[in-house]
C-alpha cells in the first residue's frame, strides 16, 4: 500500500491539471497514463492544495461512490467564491440533503422533457446557423454558434431573459478560470448570485412557465427551501449548462474537422443511433471536464491501493478515467462505433451530472446539423494558432474562426 512521508513536501508536485501537448490538445497529459500504470494514487497541487488525484476508471467510481468520500469541498479544498450570504449548490453536499434538493430538479431534465424540447432546440440551432451565415465569413464558432445554442437553451428552461447572456457569459468565464485571482473569481461570483437573487423576486411577482418559477411555487411556498436556495442553484445550472455545453460543441467540430472520414459519417447519416454513439464516443474521447470535480475524505478510506486520510483531499482525473485501457479497448483511438457507454465524462453515482440528457440532445442535434448546413467547413486559421482552454476549469478552445 502506497504511503504520503511528508505531505507538506510539494516542491516537486506536478500541478493538475497538466498541460497538454501543442501536437496532441485533444489528448490528455502524458504523465496521466504514467499515473494510471502506477502504484496507489499521485500526489499532485489543485487549486493550491496538495491532494491525490484518482486516474483509473474503477477507483474513480469508487471515489465518487463510497460514503467515507464528501463533496462537501467548499472552504477546505476550494475557496469561498460563492458571494456573501450564498448557500451551498447541491453538487457540492451530501446525501441526503444533496438527493433532497435534487429531486426537485430533476423533473425538469427528465428524457420525456427533453424530447420535448427537441424541436425547439432544433429551431434554436437553424436561427443561430441562419445569423451566422447572413453576417458572413470568416465566423468563430464559440461566439456565433457554441455559446448561443446552449445559453439559450438553458436561459429558456430557467426563465433567464436571454438578452442578459453577455452578462453571465462573461461572470462564468471569470469564475471558470484557473488563474484568476481569488477575489476576482468571488466577485464574479457574487455579482452572478446577486442577478439571480433579484430574478428570482421578479418571478415571484410575476411567475412563468419555467424552472425558477416551479420551484418558488411548488416549493419556496411550502417551506420546503427558501428563495436564496433557488437563487443559487439557478446560479449553478446556468453557469454548467451553457459553458460545458458550448465547449463540446466547438471542441467537438474543431476534432471533427482534423477527422473528415468521422466528420462525413456524422454529416451524412440518417440513423440517430450513429449520431447518439458519435456524440457518446466524442464525450469521452474529448472529456472536458478536467479540474472540477473535487473530493474529501471524511474517514480514512483505501482507494486504489492508496491510503487517504480522514481530512485528505481528491481530485477526480476525469479525462484520465475515460482512457483507462482496463475499461476501453484502444482507448485512445476514436471509434464511433465503439460502445462507450460507462464513460464518466458526466461524472458518476448519485452526483453525476443533472443535465447529462438536455446536454446530449443539444449535441446531437447542433453537430450534425452544422456540418450539414455547412459542407464545406474549414478552419480559417493555421490550426497552431488556435487557443486551447488550458486555463480554464472547462476544456475547449476560445475562439474557433471557421469558413465555408
Amino acid at each position: 500500500m502506497s504511503t504520503v512521508t511528508d505531505a507538506n513536501e510539494t516542491a516537486d508536485l506536478p500541478v493538475f491539471p497538466g498541460e497538454r501537448s501543442a501536437r496532441c490538445p485533444f489528448d490528455p497529459p502524458a504523465d496521466y497514463a504514467k499515473w494510471r500504470e502506477a502504484e496507489g494514487l499521485r500526489r499532485v497541487v489543485w487549486g493550491g492544495h496538495t491532494v491525490w488525484v484518482v486516474s483509473r476508471l474503477e477507483d474513480i467510481k469508487t471515489a465518487m461512490t463510497d460514503p467515507r468520500v464528501s463533496a462537501d469541498i467548499v472552504g477546505r479544498l476550494q475557496g469561498e467564491e460563492r458571494g456573501e450570504g450564498a448557500p451551498p449548490i447541491f453538487p457540492r453536499m451530501d446525501d441526503p440533503e444533496h438527493a433532497r434538493l435534487r429531486r426537485m430538479l430533476t423533473k425538469d431534465f427528465t428524457v420525456k422533457r427533453v424530447q420535448a424540447m427537441r424541436p425547439r432546440i432544433q429551431e434554436m440551432v437553424d436561427d443561430f446557423l441562419d445569423q451566422m451565415i447572413d453576417k458572413g465569413q470568416p465566423a468563430d464558432i464559440v461566439r456565433d454558434f457554441a455559446l448561443p445554442v446552449p445559453s439559450l437553451v438553458i436561459s429558456l428552461l430557467l426563465g433567464v431573459p436571454y438578452a442578459d447572456h453577455e452578462l453571465f457569459q462573461q461572470h462564468t468565464a471569470v469564475t471558470m478560470s484557473l488563474h484568476r485571482p481569488q477575489e476576482e473569481r468571488t466577485a464574479a461570483s457574487g455579482a452572478l448570485f446577486a442577478y439571480l437573487r433579484k430574478l428570482v423576486a421578479l418571478k415571484e411577482a410575476e411567475p412563468g412557465d419555467d424552472l425558477i418559477s416551479r420551484l418558488l411555487s411548488e416549493h419556496v411556498a411550502k417551506g420546503d427551501i427558501d428563495r436564496d436556495t433557488v437563487a443559487m442553484n439557478g446560479y449553478l445550472m446556468l453557469n454548467a449548462g451553457h459553458e460545458t455545453t458550448a465547449n463540446m460543441i466547438a471542441l467537438g467540430t474543431l476534432f471533427l474537422l482534423r477527422h473528415p472520414d468521422d466528420l462525413a459519417r456524422i454529416r451524412d447519416t440518417d440513423d440517430p443511433k450513429v449520431v447518439a454513439g458519435a456524440v457518446e464516443e466524442l464525450l469521452r474521447h474529448l472529456t472536458i471536464v478536467h479540474s472540477l470535480v473535487g473530493r474529501i475524505a471524511v474517514e480514512d478510506v483505501t482507494i486504489g491501493g492508496q491510503l487517504i486520510k480522514a481530512g485528505e483531499g481528491l481530485v477526480i482525473n476525469l479525462p484520465a478515467g475515460n482512457r483507462d485501457p482496463e475499461s476501453f479497448p484502444d482507448p485512445d483511438a476514436f471509434d464511433i462505433g465503439r460502445d462507450a457507454r460507462g464513460h464518466v465524462a458526466f461524472g458518476h453515482g448519485t452526483h453525476q451530472c443533472i443535465g447529462q440528457i438536455l446536454a446530449r440532445a443539444e449535441l446531437e442535434i447542433a453537430l450534425p446539423t452544422l456540418l450539414r448546413r455547412l459542407p464545406d467547413l474549414q478552419l480559417a486559421v493555421p490550426f497552431e494558432e488556435l487557443r486551447f482552454r488550458g486555463d480554464m476549469s472547462i476544456y475547449g478552445v476560445h475562439e474557433l474562426p471557421v469558413t465555408w
